[in-house]
């Protein structure tokens, strides 16, 4: 590189793109004077209806002061709201411009007029992404329906930065001012699939003078969301004979595109039947010739320098949308050896490729050659986005920490939750042996059958039972089976309510390593077929035990690995989930950040999913068969040492893709502890603010009214989900859908009470005057009265506890929680709207940890299950 550093290099490699200029006539459209030109870059944008305009985006009338010049100019996103790029027309002549390319970004280095972006200033204080590249007198790129660059206000793009190289300055010996850009066509119109740039290129490629052939090669593992490539890009300067792009998967080299840089350097097609999906490779080859040069040539900024670049323009759903992505890894020279043929072989140019390239002009044939399919867009992902069912519950379920939760027999929610204990620091000594057995079990039912439509409860059991519930689930008769971390046991228990113990594993309040005993056991999975029982443990051991139906030790294992030289031991296995269909078992390694699945009947490792979403923390899984493929769904964790948001995970089990992310749309997840699905509906428990969470797909809770939802709960999930997809929002208090609303009850109103007052007494002003001081006379004595009672009852007892009916007021004073004043809990207080009373247990939702914080000295502290190195865990 001849001394020049690395990073400098990949900076020109993403700012140069095309071949020396040649001297042809120059299009009329950019000559323009001075004060035309200022007029085109102060153009306002061009509106054709309420969602779609244009931008033009030139160059002020420059004229550069020596060859290889780059020049950049900013332009705000004409609009605060967020945007979508939907088309690109270049107006450039090859014979002045040597290529152009237009950045997105943030912050770029100057917002008055243009710079010198070929030094060390650049284009941009923040990082830039490649939103369009043209060189050559390329044709314009024609994007997909429903796809679109997103910038403005929440794509971190508030900036588009022109840059335009200028290669030989003799194209300006006449002193004209150049005005070469673009035309931006686009819309407010939020946009399903979000385009993206991904850049493989070579820095470190040396020609040598002579040489017949010199090939660039570049390769990286891709390790992020699904892309699907739609066009793709090559460049390189006079040196480059053809460039080729590939996605390996399995071994198999599948061509995304491949052409001659000396060729128009458009976006071509790409090849519709390759997408990138994480584990795969991109690789990319330029091959050079050095065949009449009498000196090396290098990777560099100048149009004497080389370059290797394929450019692959790809969409992806919006909710993960990348805009831009890079690879400049040298590959490996035993992957190139399998590289197809096909890269090796040059692609001729003739004579009236030149001349229809020198003119500017393109046929009728390459403009449908060029245009690009725009049917995939439409059928990517057959998984359907889940949002929250807010108004479920439909009544408050009155829970302590939610631990666990199952799906029986009849396909209702068991919710398990330790009632009015709670796991803290004290709970357990460094021997993991429980220290508040004089508590004695849990006296409230601690199993709860719920209404999954709904949220009722159908029925409760498990009391005096449990001292700190952890995992449960069922088997095929409808028994359950539940795992206790301050017992260190597995028990199985009948669902018929009369609380009986069919089965006991482990010793009571005795942790161990052993066949016979559990430290901290986590959870339980049930063979569908066999009955085998299969056990997580723990906390304190780090393995999974299978026994019998009846109880008889079978074989137990640790963590798997495909690397034998490296096992990394599990850290809590936290979660089990039998897949019937596969018939393996698998496992949250909460502390390694991990999904490990294993052969049911042997223990033998099959695959890890790992992904960098998930942070360091993965607490639970289930699992649903569908097709060939199978859907995980999965929460992670908060961590320590890495932040990352807390959310649901759904997966594709073969391919270990993410398809799809939720999280509770009104108030966050604290500590999501456990996860289940049935027929498309998800539930997750969180310990941290015991509670349980509902989520479905869009379609299924818009299409029909479900059993057990009024009509009114339907249409305000229908107006959220509206809002949220309305490019301007204009509902006008989201706080109006917030309380559970019946048929025959308004939501409340936005308006104060006194400007519903004077809206009321303008159609009558005199005949409405009366019965106002009337109302206001008997109100008056009244509120008194409730006045002088609850002071009375808050002195005597030192906490007032209110019952009410449920009503649109309730729904919102219910709403606020915190810690409480003085001694009146505002928690208890406004939650009890609901007409349930807690029993056994005064604080209804602390929103936090799993320490209850009834005083002032109790812990601050937000988590529940501590991740101390050393075993035993106190954890949850």
């Amino acid at each position: 590189m001849m001394g020049v550093p690395v990073f400098c290099m990949v900076v020109l490699a993403v700012i140069c793109h095309s071949h020396s200029l040649h001297g042809y006539e120059r299009s009329q459209e950019n000559v323009l004077n001075p004060s035309d030109c200022a007029l085109r870059t102060k153009q306002q944008p061009v509106f054709t209806n309420s969602n779609n305009f244009s931008v033009d985006i030139r160059m002020p009338g420059v004229i550069p002061s020596a060859s290889d010049t780059y020049l950049c100019m900013a332009f705000p996103v004409p609009t605060t709201r967020d945007a979508y790029i939907v088309d690109f027309i270049p107006h450039a002549s090859m014979d002045t411009v040597h290529h152009m390319l237009l950045f997105g970004c943030e912050t770029p280095v100057s917002t008055r007029n243009y710079w010198d972006c070929g030094s060390v200033q650049g284009t941009c204080e923040d990082e830039a992404s490649i939103m369009y590249a043209w060189a050559r007198n390329a044709p314009p790129t024609k994007l997909p329906k429903d796809v679109g660059f997103k910038v403005g206000r929440n794509s971190g793009m508030s900036y588009f930065v022109l840059q335009i190289h200028y290669g030989d300055v003799s194209a300006f010996k006449d002193h004209h001012r150049d005005c070469s850009g673009l035309a931006l066509r686009m819309t407010t119109k939020p946009q399903p699939f979000i385009a993206g740039i991904y850049l493989l290129m070579s820095v470190d490629t040396v020609i040598l003078p002579g040489k017949r052939v010199t090939n660039a090669d570049i390769a990286c593992d891709y390790s992020s969301y699904p892309i699907y490539p739609f066009a793709f890009r090559t460049h390189t300067h006079h040196l480059g004979k053809v460039v080729s792009g590939y996605r390996i998967r399995g071994g198999k080299w599948s061509l995304i595109g491949r052409q001659s840089p000396q060729l128009p350097q458009a976006f071509y097609p790409a090849n519709k039947d390759v997408n990138v999906k994480y584990g795969d490779t991109l690789a990319a080859r330029c091959m050079f010739t050095g065949e009449g040069q009498n000196s090396k040539t290098y990777i560099g900024g100048t149009s004497s320098d080389e370059m290797c670049n394929f450019y692959i323009m790809y969409y992806m759903d919006s909710r993960h949308a990348i805009p831009f992505m890079n690879c400049m890894e040298t590959g490996s020279k035993e992957l190139f050896e399998h590289i197809p043929a096909e890269a090796n072989e040059p692609i001729a140019v003739t004579p009236g490729h030149m001349n229809m390239m020198h003119m500017g002009h393109s046929t009728d044939v390459q403009n449908k050659k060029l245009m690009i399919d725009t049917s995939r867009a439409e059928q990517v992902l057959d998984q359907d986005h889940l949002e929250q069912v807010s108004a479920w519950p439909q009544s408050s379920l009155q829970l302590g920490q939610v631990s666990g939760l199952a799906v029986d027999t009849d396909s209702n929610l068991v919710i398990f939750h330790r009632g009015d204990h709670h796991w803290g620091a004290e709970s357990f000594n460094s021997e993991a042996v429980y220290q508040q057995r004089s508590r004695g079990p849990i006296q409230q039912s601690t199993i709860l059958v719920v209404d999954p439509a709904n949220g009722n409860i159908l029925k409760a059991s498990g009391r005096n039972m449990f001292y700190l519930p952890h995992g449960i689930t069922t088997d095929k008769e409808n028994n359950y089976w539940v795992t206790d971390v301050a017992l260190h046991q597995v028990l199985k228990v009948s669902s018929d309510g009369r609380d009986r113990t069919l089965l006991t594993l482990g010793e009571a309040f005795m942790p161990g390593s052993d066949k016979d005993h559990f430290c901290q056991p986590t959870d339980v999975a049930v063979d569908t077929e066999t009955g085998n029982i299969f056990v997580s443990d723990g906390y304190c051991n780090a393995r999974i035990l299978k026994f019998s139906a009846d109880g008889k030790y079978l074989s137990e294992w640790g963590a798997g690995t495909s690397d034998r030289r490296r096992r990394t031991p599990f850290r809590i296995p936290h979660s089990l989930v039998f897949l019937p269909d596969r018939k393996e078992i698998c496992v949250a390694d909460r502390e390694n950040g991990r999904i490990q699945c294993f052969i049911a009947e042997t223990g033998e490792f099959v695959k890890e999913i790992k992904k960098e979403e998930f942070g360091r923390e993965v607490f639970a899984i289930t699992y649903r068969p569908a097709g060939d493929d199978g859907l995980i769904f999965a929460v992670n964790g908060e961590s320590l040492y890495h932040s990352v948001p807390l959310r649901g995970f759904v997966i594709n089990y073969s391919t270990k893709d993410i398809v799809d992310t939720f999280s509770p749309n009104k108030k966050e997840f604290k500590m999501p502890h456990d996860i289940v699905e049935r027929n498309g509906s998800v539930f997750v428990g969180d310990v941290g603010s015991k509670s349980v969470f509902k989520f479905t797909s869009e379609k299924s809770h818009r299409s029909v009214k479900k059993a057990g939802i009024e009509v009114q709960e339907l249409a305000e999930i229908e107006t959220i989900v509206q809002t949220k997809l309305k490019p301007d929002h204009k509902i006008s208090n989201p706080a109006a859908i917030q309380g559970k609303q019946t048929v025959n009850q308004p939501a409340p109103q936005r308006v104060g009470n006194e400007e519903k007052k004077e809206s009321a007494a303008k159609p009558n002003k005199e005949g409405g005057l009366l019965p106002a001081v009337i109302t206001t006379l008997l109100l008056i004595p009244l509120v008194v009265v409730i006045s002088v009672g609850v002071f009375i009852c808050w002195r005597k007892n030192n906490r007032c506890e209110v019952k009410s009916e449920p009503s649109s007021v309730g729904g919102i004073l219910g709403k606020i929680r915190g810690k409480a004043v003085g001694s009146l809990n505002l928690g208890n207080f406004f939650a009890s709207h609901k007409g349930y009373t807690r029993q056994g247990f005064d604080q209804l939702s602390t929103e936090g940890s799993d320490q209850e914080r009834n005083d002032e000295d109790s812990s601050d502290s937000e988590n529940e299950e501590y991740s101390a190195l050393p075993p035993p865990q106190p954890s949850s």
